[in-house]
């Protein structure tokens, strides 16, 4: 069996592995193919040539575009793919008419003919007003000398603030980004400067500085109508994503009495605060109070009613059983008394009317008639 890496008699040929090599070599061949021309003009040199006698320069320039032309014809294969990344679109245009949008991966288009722009719908771009950016990353600086231009704005009550905001925006529609609108950029920071300044306007200036998110997402709604609104069909190519509003201040020159108005405001909501928390808390428990002295009124009210006509009822139930039996209802009477009366009497007596002194009663209930103590 023959050996397969065994190399034939007239060697192996290396083909060339990308169009860089390709062109290389073309090169080297042309070095070669003018050195090669050089030296036979040198030795032609050394001998006379003949007389009246001319070379013809229609061979070379022959040559010359048969090169010129395997060079176009590999530059158009070269050209003819093109790969587009994970967070790009590819916009092919042939003849400078729309052909068509591509989505990322690798794809062919026709040399000389098509022609393509990429364009990052992935990437969220950023427009700052009143200030911007220095040095971006964690410890990010901002500048805001030189902007007053885009952040003085001018509120409903007449007075003069200074708001900086963020807008960030994607590509929505490549073709729309890319031909539809010749400068993208300048129109949103246009429009977006127009619709905060009639917003703002249209605001008092506590208001503004107190509804900042209300403010943001009104600007949003505005910004995108806006867009839509101008060109047809939406045809402005991008879609708002943010807007945020990073600093809203009075201007640097009233900010002391700015300030000064501040903190009277503050203490003035302070005061009202802690009256109304003692209000909160006095007036409950005076009504509280009140309420509860009523309502003990009223109880001893019909209290002092139901007794009454309780011992009226009594007297005449007692007055009754009199009127039938008197010295039954005497005896009872006295009986009785002497039951609630002689519990509550720790020493008797028990006169006779024949003794000449009195008889003490031995209280058998006191331990200190047992020669004990009390307890």
């Amino acid at each position: 069996m023959p050996n397969q890496d065994q190399q034939p008699p007239w060697g192996k040929k290396n083909k060339p592995q990308s169009p860089e090599e390709v062109v290389a070599q073309i090169i080297n061949k042309l070095q070669d193919f003018f050195a090669d021309n050089k030296k036979s003009s040198r030795q032609d040199n050394g001998s006379e040539p003949p007389s009246g006698g001319s070379s013809s320069p229609f061979p070379n320039i022959g040559k010359l575009l048969a090169i010129a032309l395997v060079l176009l014809v590999l530059q158009g294969v070269y050209s003819s793919f093109f790969k587009i990344a994970p967070s790009e679109v590819g916009v092919v245009l042939r003849l400078g008419e729309y052909s068509r949008t591509t989505p990322p991966g690798l794809h062919f288009k026709i040399p000389y003919l098509d022609k393509l722009y990429k364009v990052d719908v992935e990437n969220i771009r950023k427009e700052e007003f009143g200030f911007r950016s220095r040095f971006p990353g964690q410890q990010t600086t901002f500048d805001r000398r030189g902007y007053d231009v885009e952040s003085l704005m001018l509120t409903a009550d007449k007075n003069v603030i200074n708001v900086a905001w963020i807008v960030q925006y994607k590509v929505a529609d490549p073709y729309a980004f890319l031909f539809k609108v010749a400068d993208v950029r300048q129109a949103i920071r246009d429009i977006s400067e127009s619709v905060t300044r009639r917003i703002v306007g249209n605001m008092d200036f506590d208001y503004v500085l107190s509804n900042r998110d209300l403010l943001a997402a009104g600007v949003k709604q505005e910004l995108q109508l806006q867009l839509d609104g101008l060109f047809p069909k939406g045809m402005s190519g991008v879609s708002i994503g943010t807007v945020q509003f990073q600093d809203i201040n009075p201007p640097d020159p009233v900010k002391p009495a700015f300030n000064e108005v501040n903190e009277a405001d503050q203490d003035m909501k302070r005061l009202v605060n802690e009256a109304q928390e003692t209000y909160n808390r006095v007036i409950p428990k005076a009504s509280g109070d009140a309420k509860k002295i009523i309502e003990e009124a009223y109880g001893y009210k019909s209290q002092r009613i139901n007794d009454a006509q309780g011992e009226t009822q009594r007297f005449n139930d007692i007055l009754k059983e009199y009127r039938n039996a008197p010295e039954v209802t005497r005896q009872r009477m006295y009986i009785e008394t002497m039951k609630d009366i002689l519990p509550h009497v720790e020493s008797v007596y028990v006169i006779d009317k024949d003794q000449q002194a009195p008889i003490p009663l031995l209280n058998l209930t006191s331990p200190s008639a047992f020669g004990g103590q009390t307890k």
